[in-house]
This record gives C-alpha cells, structure tokens and sequence, in this order.
C-alpha cells in the first residue's frame, strides 16, 4: 500500500486555524454577537467612540461591512450612535453600558478558551509559537 503524503504546514496551519474559528465560535455563543461583532465591541471599548471610518480601519473591513456590524449591534443594544461633539455632521459610535459589560464577558472568556487551547504547549513551545506567528504577520 503507498503510504499518504504527509500534510503540509499550510494544511495543518488551516486545520489549527479551522479549529480556533470553531472553537470561538462556540465561545462567543453565549452572547448572540459574531466574530467581527465581538472584534468591534472590542475596539470600541478598547478605544472610545469613533467614527465608522476609523472603526472599519481598525478592523481591516470595508466602511459598509462596518456599517452592518454595527448595525447588528445597535439592534441588540450593545452600542449606540451618538453626534460628533467635534462635527456635527458626523456620527461615532459607542458601547452602551450593557456592550461594555458584555464585552468584559466575552474578553473573559476569549482569554479562558485561549488558555485552554494553547495548554498543549509547553512555555518554549508557546514562546516559538508567538515568535513565528509576529513573524508571519508583519
């Protein structure tokens, strides 16, 4: 019989990757938001009321896909569009005091799953994992 061809590291770095989407997922359920929502809260309560242009530049989206995260959460009442005390034909969005505690839940909660999944590793492991990573990135 041949043997299988071993996975690529592109493979495997999809299947990790895969799994972590997964894994949010299932973490973030407890609230009803969506990754880019939860990405959003998070850079709002991170960084104050903005704009929808500065916030799409924050998460790397098109000013419309902005729009529609924030659209959903204003529905569910966890962020708010108030006038631009600086501009008064501009809008910012911010968190409402039940985004900002939500948001402190699902920081919590993205830490314990972070945690949880990363405790395969040993400490060098994790530190050549982070090393590798920074690395891909820039």
């Amino acid at each position: 019989m041949p043997e299988e061809p071993e996975e690529s590291l592109a493979e495997a770095f999809r299947g990790v990757a895969r799994q972590l989407r997964h894994q949010t997922q299932r973490t973030l359920a407890p609230w009803d938001v969506t990754p880019a929502q939860a990405r959003a809260l998070g850079v709002l309560t991170r960084h104050g009321p903005m704009r929808l242009g500065a916030l799409s530049e924050h998460l790397r989206i098109a000013p419309r896909s902005a729009t529609e995260v924030v659209d959903a959460l204003e529905e569910a009442r966890l962020v708010e569009r108030r006038p631009d005390p600086d501009d008064r034909r501009a809008t910012l969005v911010a968190p409402t005091g039940r985004g900002e505690e939500v948001a402190a839940g699902i920081r919590a909660a993205r830490a314990a799953e972070a945690e949880g999944f990363f405790a395969r590793l040993d400490e060098a492991d994790r530190a050549s994992l982070a090393r590798i990573l920074h690395a891909l990135r820039s």
